[in-house]
C-alpha cells in the first residue's frame, strides 16, 4: 500500500524544551525515531518542524525536512499544513508518528495504516491498548476510548466505561467490561485533514483537550483496533531520558 508519514518535531516545549535534540547514546531522539520509521515501507518519510535548529539537524539524515508555522493551535493543524506543502491527493493516506517516540514498534505503524486503508468510510484511525492497572485507569494523562468494532465512539481522560455498581463505594477496581487505553498514533486520509481545519474547534476537544475529538464531534469516523505490539512510552520530561538510556543499555525489558 502507498502511504507516507510526518514526524512532528517542536523545539519549544514546556516541560522539556529541545526535547528532539537530545542524545540517547550517541544519536538524538528525533533521529532514532526517524530510523524506525524508515523500516516500515513508507513511500515517503518527513520530518516537520518550526525550528532552524531542529531543521538544520534533521537535515543531516533526511531529505524530506518540512518547515512549518508556529502558530497552529494542534497538532493536526501543523499536519495538515504539511500535507498542502507536500501536495498530496485527497485519498492518500498520511500515518503521524510523535517525535518522542524513538522505541515506536514499525509493527503498529504498519497496523494503523493498512486499518484506514481497509475502513473507506472513515477519515482516521487509531489503536489501543487494554489496560490493565487501576491507576492507568484513574490517571487522567492516560487517555482512554471507548469503541465498537473498529470504530472510537468516544475519547476522555475520565475512567470510561464507568461501572455504577461496582464503583458504589469509590472506583476500587477495573470495570468488568474492561477499558481501553488509547495509543497515540493516527493515520488520516487528506482529505479528511483538510476538513479538520475548516470546523471550529468542539467543545469536547476544548474541555478534554483531546484535538482527535474534533473529528468524532464533526461526525468523521475514527477506526480502532487492538494494538499488535505492546508499545513503549515517549518521552515527556528529562527524568524519562533515564529509562529510554537503560533500556538502550538493556537494563529494562519492554
Amino acid at each position: 500500500m502507498n502511504f507516507s508519514i510526518i514526524i512532528p518535531a517542536r523545539y519549544a516545549s514546556t516541560r522539556f524544551p529541545g526535547k528532539p535534540l537530545v542524545s540517547l547514546n550517541g544519536k538524538t531522539m528525533l533521529q532514532r525515531v526517524y530510523e524506525q520509521c524508515i523500516q516500515v515501507g513508507a513511500i515517503n518519510v518527513f520530518i516537520a518542524t518550526d525550528d532552524q535548529r531542529i531543521f538544520d539537524h534533521a537535515s543531516e539524515y533526511c531529505k524530506n525536512v518540512l518547515m512549518t508555522r508556529n502558530d497552529h493551535v494542534s497538532g493536526t493543524d501543523r499536519l495538515q499544513e504539511c500535507v498542502t506543502q507536500i501536495g498530496l491527493d485527497d485519498d492518500h493516506i498520511l500515518v503521524n508518528v510523535q517525535g518522542d517516540e524513538p522505541f515506536i514498534a514499525v509493527e503498529n505503524i504498519i497496523q494503523v495504516a493498512k486499518l484506514l486503508e481497509q475502513q473507506p468510510d472513515c477519515g482516521m484511525a487509531t489503536l489501543y491498548e487494554n489496560i490493565e492497572k487501576l491507576e492507568d485507569f484513574l490517571n487522567p494523562n492516560v487517555v482512554k476510548v471507548v469503541s465498537s468494532v473498529n470504530r472510537a465512539h468516544y475519547f476522555s481522560r475520565a475512567c470510561i466505561p464507568f461501572d455504577r455498581d461496582a464503583f458504589k463505594h469509590g472506583i476500587t477496581q477495573l470495570p468488568t467490561s474492561g477499558a481501553k487505553r488509547h495509543v497515540g498514533i493516527y493515520a488520516y486520509r487528506k482529505h479528511a485533514l483538510d476538513l479538520f481545519v475548516k470546523f471550529d474547534q468542539s467543545i469536547h476537544e476544548k474541555t478534554e483537550s483531546l484535538e482527535q475529538l474534533r473529528f468524532l464531534d464533526n461526525q468523521i469516523g475514527i477506526a480502532i483496533d487492538l494494538a499488535k505490539h505492546s508499545s513503549m512510552p515517549g518521552i515527556d520530561t528529562p527524568e524519562d531520558v533515564q529509562w529510554a538510556l537503560a533500556y538502550l543499555n538493556g537494563e529494562l525489558k519492554q
